[in-house]
């Protein structure tokens, strides 16, 4: 199958840039590919956005014996009816086409990283300490308004519980703990290194154990101090478990920016949410969101999702290279050893601004141009957006452009007999742009020499079969894919009712002026009307 093409002049071949990656593998020799060929893999948060990702390139790429994921029962589906619903997505599609049989390969095992030990039973605590080689550990709640408990539960005690069952492991090669680049959030300067925690991970876990949820609410503004939500606060902690729990062990953290679409594979612009910049994207796009607290020259640090896992994949085997366990025997004084294994886990910070740096300036502007190259049927209005530091005129422009328009077309809708639903939808639109802009106020400076030296120590054949070098990467190139991927999978927009946006398009334009002729006659009205009567 041939691989996507990303060339501009294909813009007329409408749907046609949303295609499978290139599904062949080289015959070469790749390091990584022998790392996991014959190995059994366990995947937490393999229904989420990155497991999926994970697992889908693990089996269509690595000769995986087996894969172990971690399901937990969801609205009335047992893990192993969601399960069977992941390979009904698009994502799954060329891996399905080629590879019929490749589902026998992976095994659910029922748990909830919201529980001591994740959930486990006896049984399959005992299957993945005799089987598994690799760990993946991609599950969180990304919730930023997450209860304190909750947060902690899933993101921390999950964390810690999950590296102390990696010391029972009897052939554990790599455990990965997937974090985020803002799980340092209060620095300005984040370098791939660990950070004093605010409190200790069992520290954490004591309190929130011992104190009642009415409690805990009250005081967790207090706990979380400089932190501006639950999810940086606890991915803050959780790596201080990792760090602490995973002595003598062949671990590694892994912290990645804002994950956006995929740039290639498995399908070009693949995405199935609307967290962070995806959001502010599609919001721009169909009209509804317009305005935004932040600063526009300051760096938007942004990953594609493929790019992620691939460097994920990558880390394991750096982590199983350079830290075996086979290394840890080799060091026979006990204090000495955990001194050096404390000392040398290595952290990944994957980010995009030191090889190419985005500004949300930038991120503005690419997605307006691709954006209205594809207009979509679903739009409500023109768009357009400002950003702007000044809180008082974030508050005005949110009143004027957000929550007045807002009642004005629910109340219209009243009047014809519609049910009125703009504001609620304001207020959570509201509420998602209040949470992003402490990320759009704030610069900072990270580094990821780890990850740059890990790109240069692969071959040829791995930087192939697994690309992650942003120095390589084509923004303007890139958000054609990005743009696109979120019409066709999150609006649920096919390319091909394109004709149809752009006639919506003008007629939205030319709404759009009239109304601001006609906002701007009325406001001239006025001053007339009041210089009369004053004068």
């Amino acid at each position: 199958m041939e691989g996507v093409e990303l060339e501009h002049e294909h813009v007329e071949r409408e749907g046609a840039d949303i295609t499978a990656s290139d599904m062949l593998v080289p015959e070469d020799d790749s390091d990584i590919k022998n790392f996991y060929h014959g190995s059994t893999v366990f995947i937490t948060g393999a229904t989420g956005f990155l497991g999926k990702l994970a697992m889908e390139k693990l089996l269509r790429t690595c000769d995986v014996s087996k894969i172990y994921i971690l399901v937990r029962s969801k609205k009335g589906k047992s893990p192993q009816k969601r399960f069977e619903e992941l390979f009904d997505e698009p994502s799954f599609e060329p891996l399905m086409r080629k590879y019929p049989s490749v589902l026998e390969r992976v095994h659910t095992i029922n748990g909830d990283t919201g529980l001591p030990n994740l959930g486990l039973s006896d049984e399959d605590l005992e299957i993945i300490k005799s089987e598994v080689d690799v760990v993946l550990h991609f599950a969180a709640t990304v919730r930023f308004d997450e209860k304190l408990r909750i947060a902690t539960n899933i993101n921390v005690r999950a964390v810690r519980d999950l590296v102390r069952i990696g010391k029972q492991m009897k052939h554990l090669r790599a455990l990965i703990h997937v974090s985020t680049a803002f799980s340092n959030c209060v620095r300005t300067t984040i370098e791939e290194k660990f950070y004093d925690p605010p409190i200790t991970a069992d520290k954490l876990i004591a309190l929130v154990d011992c104190l009642d949820d009415n409690k805990l609410d009250d005081i967790t503004t207090t706990i979380l101090g400089e932190y501006p939500n639950t999810y940086a606060f606890t991915k803050c902690v959780a790596e201080d478990a990792l760090k602490k729990e995973g002595k003598n062990l062949p671990v590694g953290l892994y912290r990645p920016s804002i994950v956006i679409a995929t740039l290639k594979e498995p399908v070009a612009g693949w995405i199935d949410n609307i967290y962070g910049a995806t959001g502010v994207l599609l919001g721009v796009a169909v009209g509804l969101l317009r305005v935004l607290q932040g600063r526009s020259s300051n760096h938007a640090d942004m990953v594609p999702a493929d790019y992620v896992i691939n460097s994920v994949l990558a880390a394991a085997w750096d982590v199983a290279t350079i830290k075996s366990i086979n290394d840890n025997k080799e060091v026979q004084d006990k204090d000495s050893r955990e001194e050096k294994f404390e000392s040398e886990i290595p952290v990944y910070n994957f980010v995009s601004t030191p090889e190419k740096p985005l500004t949300w300036e930038l991120f503005q502007d690419l997605s307006t141009k691709h954006c209205l190259q594809i207009p979509s049927e679903k739009c409500i209005w023109h768009s357009t957006f400002t950003m702007t530091e000044n809180v008082y005129i974030h508050a005005i422009l949110v009143f004027l452009l957000h929550t007045l328009p807002a009642y004005i077309v629910d109340f219209l809708a009243i009047c014809i007999g519609r049910k009125p639903m703009l504001v609620k939808g304001y207020q959570k639109i509201n509420k998602f742009a209040n949470v992003l802009s402490y990320f759009c106020q704030r610069q900072w400076k990270f580094s990821n020499d780890n990850v740059q030296s890990l790109w240069r120590r692969l071959k040829k054949q791995d930087q192939e079969l697994f690309e992650f070098s942003m120095k390589k990467l084509d923004w303007d190139l890139y958000f054609y894919t990005y743009t696109r991927g979120g019409r066709v999978y999150i609006m649920k927009d096919p390319l091909d009712t394109v004709p149809k946006g752009k006639l919506k398009y003008w007629k939205l334009l030319f709404a759009h002026y009239l109304l601001i002729a006609v906002l701007a006659a009325a406001f001239f009205k006025i001053i007339m009307v009041l210089y009369g009567f004053i004068f």
